[in-house]
């Protein structure tokens, strides 16, 4: 579950020219932040973003997996991002902004204080 330090810049770079995003490492992996937003994560040198109905037939059209963390066959509500559109910043921002979206329309845990 490991994330090399030149993938994770790399992510980071590509991401912000995008909008501002921040990483978290968690679990081995990295989740990554925008808009105050938790709409995507890095494993094993794959970035995976955030989906739901509004967006899973993108990635699947594209033939990209979900994320099986720990590699069990229980899925997590996010996708393999396809490489080519993490080259391109134009494209980066369409499927950005979707998990985006996905990830506002998702209910926020308070902290507990």
């Amino acid at each position: 579950m490991a994330v090399s330090a030149s993938y994770r810049a790399f992510v980071l770079e590509q991401l912000g020219s995008v909008a501002p995003t921040t990483a978290k490492s968690m679990f081995g992996g990295v989740g990554l932040y925008a808009k105050g937003l938790f709409f995507a994560l890095m494993d094993n040198d794959r970035l995976y973003f955030k989906v739901d109905d509004s967006n899973r037939a993108d990635f699947e059209a594209q033939g990209m997996g979900a994320f099986h963390p720990f590699g069990d066959d229980r899925a997590m509500g996010y996708f393999e991002l396809p490489s080519e559109a993490l080259e391109d910043t134009d494209e980066l921002a369409v499927w950005m902004g979707k998990a985006l979206k996905v990830a506002a329309s998702k209910p926020r845990k308070k902290k507990a204080r």
